[in-house]
């Protein structure tokens, strides 16, 4: 392997992953590419994680391979692990894009203390999603809508055999557009509604708690709904304080301005004041320059176009891209044609 690779940004080859809903076609136009709506609404972004599905497409559906090789990015990881991530021991986030054309089915996903307990991971899945494009009455579902006890959940699981809007009925229903920021907290019950191109920062698991029997028409079996555990403890993923408008409120993010000089605006988007799992910034520039300060990190570029620059090299930059800057890369920075948009997803502050 040329170690060059470990000094400059790092590309990857196209990873869509596997899910039991339907969606892909927002891809077309963010990623320029022909996708059409199938079975494969997930690309997961410079990603060192396994996917947890029933069907898969080998050992490693969800790990990113490097761009044109056949080195994937967790062998990458664990053997440069110094060069790539300093004096870290994970990198410690998940970054995705996907697209759904259905609603997804109500779940919430483990805490930490939870996935210890239960799940043998030291990760759970809080996360945040940026809305980068929508389809026609495109919405999320977020926080219960009222007070409800874990009595009243399993009566609304137990009528979504024959009631596909049983389980929605019980939260929030909030519109989206695109460049709408949500944090979501571990343990909060939502649902990606129909329609939603999203940009999906999280911690590094594939951990949902999702007790609703139909995903669009597909029948969930009981491991996909409860991820083996028995319904009873894994329905203590759910916290039923989190209702209300108080809900709607802690999941809606403001973006908050941290510069805006020389054709740069810098954004703060998730930040310790949401969770200590990770960190999410954006850049906007106009006929502009930026270092790239922030390594190890994944970037992603939400839109327009430019190029980036490392080590004597310049590698064109467009909507969709993106890339992993290792620790040991060198000065490395991105030049705005027209106008371009980057998203900096950091690992947990040490």
């Amino acid at each position: 392997m040329d170690k060059s690779i470990l000094t400059a940004p790092i590309f990857f080859e196209q990873n869509r992953v596997g899910r039991v809903y339907t969606g892909g076609a927002l891809f077309a136009d963010f990623f320029g590419d022909n996708s059409v709506d199938g079975f494969e609404p997930e690309e997961w972004v410079a990603s060192s994680v396994k996917a947890l599905n029933k069907i898969s497409k080998g050992p490693k559906e969800g790990v990113s391979k490097i761009k044109g090789s056949d080195i994937y990015f967790d062998e990458l990881l664990e053997n440069n692990r110094s060069e790539l991530l300093g004096s870290r021991n994970e990198f410690g986030v998940l970054t995705k894009v996907l697209d759904s054309a259905v609603r997804l089915p109500v779940q919430a996903h483990p805490n930490k203390e939870y996935s210890k307990k239960h799940l043998n991971s030291e990760y759970g899945k809080a996360e945040s999603w940026i809305v980068l494009a929508t389809r026609p009455d495109a919405a999320i579902y977020f926080g219960f809508n009222k007070e409800y006890d874990a009595k009243q959940l399993k009566a609304a699981v137990e009528q979504s055999k024959t009631d596909k809007s049983a389980m929605e009925r019980l939260l929030n229903r909030i519109p989206v557009k695109a460049g709408d920021v949500f944090f979501v907290p571990a343990k909060m019950a939502h649902a990606i509604g129909v329609g939603c191109l999203i940009l999906e920062i999280q911690e590094p698991t594939d951990f949902t708690i999702q007790p609703e029997y139909y995903c669009g028409d597909y029948l969930l079996d009981a491991n996909e709904m409860y991820l083996g555990l028995d319904p009873d403890t894994a329905i203590d993923v759910f916290d039923f304080s989190y209702y209300g408008e108080k809900s709607i409120d802690m999941g809606r993010v403001t973006p908050i301005i941290t510069a805006d000089e020389k054709g740069v605006l810098s954004e703060d988007l998730i930040t310790k004041q949401h969770t200590d799992c990770f960190g999410v910034k954006r850049y906007t520039l106009k006929k502009a320059e930026l270092t790239l300060t922030h390594k190890p990190a994944v970037y992603v570029v939400t839109s327009g176009s430019g190029a980036v620059y490392c080590n004597g090299k310049k590698t064109e930059l467009k909507q969709g891209d993106y890339f992993f800057l290792p620790f040991s890369a060198n000065e490395t920075k991105i030049k705005a044609a027209e106008g371009l948009t980057i998203v900096a997803c950091l690992p947990p502050e040490k």
